[in-house]
């Protein structure tokens, strides 16, 4: 798996988790971002990327926005089917630019070399099955697939093709996350045996209770086009706007927040694959809105032969972390930082069993223990945690600039389509569970999710 990143950002080097500790004074360093690492990879005009934007909503917005602010880059056409985006669109770009309700007019542009997609997740395989087909590179918001199925159609249609593909969960160009995959891989933890991952909210908009526009009507928003292949039903502003909270046009927690832990899960471990089974749990228990996705969804995934237990929240907040542990440790990944405790994983005194023993046996026993085990007076081990602090692991930043060199260097990125849609299929695995009430499994020849029991 390719990890462009690596190349670009300057890492602390650790020969051994020992030297690294002892070396360290205090234990807290910081990776820094490279401010300028952008601009000087940007060539000059004839390396100007002209793109179009499918999508002006709560995350497009924000990825509109990310794009304009690199070098080298022109946002020359907006779509959306509400026409109040056609405006913030313009907002953003900071000029007159082309906006329609049709986002194959985008594809019919041949000016435009690249297409970012960020809609519906019910609407995602047709956009980018269709900007292939027209010859774009693509960029689809997380996650890649509504279904299994779509993820299917989407990998099949992005190997035709010599476009790039990127899907967007920014963890898998966080330098947090290729720093946990560094350490793993130099031996830190030992023997890998588990990894816990948790996130939890505890507020409305957290829970996407947004608010839909004011003025949102049937006058300035394609609602029939909007429902895609979802089933027909009369306008519905609060279906619009927390589309997130069915399954009609969303995939819940899993699709929403899920797929963060498995992509930054799966790029630190330097992993791309399917889980060999998924047992969940859940239900809503604080938002009963009449979405008929969870609120808190607790999955467990086997990966690598080894327990991922994974949960989410809508009714708590909680720290958000995963935990990688092994024989040697533990490795934390937080939002800003990455925490290395080690452990020894050998008995630091006589063990309690031998309280068991004869008072003579046990006296010969930690007379002989001390002899071996007592270090001499003043080399006592004095292990210390590192806590390397560095960039949001959900900047968007350097994400999209990944997309974008890749555009220019034609050079393949870490979570191109087969990597999206496998961390998809954790996503639609875990939400198959759920509504089955039986553990899952992913089933290669039949290319479905079939149950366990």
């Amino acid at each position: 798996m390719t990890e462009p990143l690596l190349s670009r950002r300057r890492f602390l080097q650790t020969s051994t988790v020992a030297a690294a500790a002892a070396a360290l004074a205090p234990n807290s360093i910081r990776i820094e971002a490279e401010p300028n690492y952008a601009a000087a990879a940007y060539a000059g005009p004839n390396d100007r990327i002209r793109f179009g934007m499918v999508g002006i909503g709560m995350e497009g917005s924000s990825v509109l926005a990310t794009a304009c602010g690199l070098p080298g880059t022109e946002c020359v056409a907006a779509a959306d089917l509400y026409d109040g985006r056609h405006t913030l669109a313009r907002e953003i770009v900071g000029k007159p630019i082309k906006t329609t309700r049709r986002y194959q007019e985008l594809l019919d542009d041949k000016s435009i070399d690249a297409i970012l997609i960020a809609v519906p997740d019910h609407w995602h395989k047709q956009v980018v099955v269709d900007a292939l087909a027209a010859g774009k590179d693509v960029y689809c918001e997380k996650p890649m697939s509504h279904t299994p199925a779509d993820g299917l159609a989407m990998v099949a249609a992005a190997k035709k093709t010599d476009r790039i593909v990127q899907i967007g969960a920014q963890r898998t160009s966080s330098v947090l996350c290729h720093k946990v995959h560094e350490m793993i891989a130099g031996g830190a933890i030992g023997d890998l045996n588990l990894i816990e991952a948790t996130m939890g909210r505890n507020d409305p908009t957290g829970a996407w209770e947004y608010p839909p526009p004011p003025d949102l009507s049937p006058q300035n928003l394609d609602w029939d086009t909007w429902l895609g292949t979802a089933p027909r039903k009369a306008f519905d502003p609060l279906a619009f706007a927390r589309w997130r909270c069915w399954k009609e046009y969303g995939t819940g927690v899993a699709g929403d927040l899920l797929v963060h832990l498995i992509s930054g899960m799966q790029v630190s471990l330097g992993i791309n694959e399917v889980p060999k089974r998924v047992s969940a749990f859940g239900g809503i228990y604080r938002w009963k809105d009449g979405r008929n996705m969870p609120d808190v969804h607790a999955a467990l995934f086997e990966y690598m032969g080894i327990p991922v237990y994974m949960r989410l929240s809508l009714g708590c907040e909680s720290a958000e972390v995963t935990r990688f542990q092994g024989s040697k440790g533990m490795i934390e990944l937080k939002e800003f930082s990455v925490t290395y405790s080690p452990q020894s994983g050998e008995d630091s005194s006589p063990s309690y069993y031998t309280a068991s023993y004869p008072g003579a046996m046990r006296a010969a026993y930690l007379k002989e223990w001390h002899e071996k085990h007592d270090p001499p007076p003043g080399k006592e081990p004095a292990p210390q945690s590192i806590t390397i602090n560095g960039n949001d692991y959900d900047d968007l930043r350097p994400h999209v600039w990944n997309f974008l060199e890749a555009v220019r260097s034609r050079k393949p990125v870490v979570q191109d389509a087969v990597f999206g849609h496998n961390a998809a299929l954790a996503c639609h695995l875990a939400n198959e569970s759920y509504f089955r009430g039986t553990p899952v499994r992913w089933d290669e020849g039949s290319q479905s999710i079939k149950s366990l029991v």
